[in-house]
């Protein structure tokens, strides 16, 4: 089914994308779901191909890690998530970069801490770098820089998911569309995994504070971090900024192609733009 509001999807330019561990990996061992993620990239490209500018915040980064070196449980400590991440990042972004290569795309990687963000001289040359990556053409793909970030502690010294992140990605480049790929197919009254009854919503024309109370901070997989709540937190960053947001379900990443020609796929968030709107604001705040 389409209607008048998601048919004005097609005419998006400048999307970023998200998708999470528990979309990228293997449910019963971890690995990397490679056939999976070539189709992402497939499907990325063919944006590419018809002129628009892409943004790819991918997680993945502590999973791969982890398979990498052999640990099938996920890490407790900081010290093993900064360890994990740091041999992960590089096997992550050794697969895009070749697979985006075989359909003539250039993939840049660009790693982000809170404190890039907080610091006015470096959030200026941030948004400078995704710029010009965008301007040459290049495929960004983001994730937190996990390495040295404090994942343990939400909302000080990290981002606290990539679901928030994608959204202060989205907002810092001037984005119309952002995407969420998840594990969920969009936002339902209750979790529909606990409660058989839970209504489905298809569409969000605003975010109120019974809506934000629906959020549950609990996620569905153990390689995830980002639950419904902070994919509602991340709705209102995107929407106050002025980019619809999509909720839609990662387990088929061609739902990316469906949401862009109009198909009614996930939860559309619409945007209504915040003329007080204050990126520092939602950094800094709690949702």
């Amino acid at each position: 089914m389409r209607t008048e509001v998601r048919e004005k999807l097609k005419d998006k330019q400048r999307i970023v994308i998200k998708i999470g561990s528990s979309s990228l990996t293997h449910t019963y061992t971890g690995d990397l779901n490679l056939m999976k993620i070539e189709k992402l990239v497939r499907v990325i490209s063919d944006l590419k191909g018809e002129g628009k500018s892409v943004v790819l915040v991918s997680s993945g980064a502590i999973a791969v890690g982890r398979q990498a070196l052999g640990h099938h449980t996920r890490p407790v400590t900081i010290s093993e998530k900064q360890a994990f991440a740091a041999v992960g990042q590089a096997r992550l972004m050794m697969v895009y970069q070749k697979l985006f290569a075989e359909y003539n795309q250039v993939a840049a990687q660009v790693l982000l801490t809170k404190d890039t963000m907080i610091n006015e001289s470096s959030r200026y040359n941030a948004q400078n770098t995704f710029n010009e990556l965008l301007k040459l053409g290049a495929i960004p793909i983001v994730n937190e820089n996990d390495t040295v970030s404090t994942s343990e502690i939400p909302y000080v010294d990290n981002f606290g998911d990539n679901d928030r992140l994608s959204a202060i990605v989205a907002a810092l480049i001037g984005a119309d569309l952002l995407i969420l790929l998840s594990d969920i197919d969009g936002l339902y009254s209750d979790d529909p995994r606990q409660n058989p009854k839970a209504r489905f919503i298809s569409q969000v024309d605003e975010i109120t504070p019974e809506l934000m109370e629906m959020g549950k901070a609990t996620s569905g997989s153990d390689v995830g971090t980002g639950g419904m709540a902070a994919k509602l937190a991340a709705a209102r960053i995107a929407t106050d900024s002025g980019s619809d947001m999509v909720i839609a379900n990662g387990d088929d990443v061609e739902v990316v192609s469906q949401i862009m020609t109009g198909d009614s796929k996930g939860t559309l968030f619409l945007a209504h733009p915040n003329f007080d709107f204050d990126l520092m604001h939602y950094i800094n705040n709690e949702y």
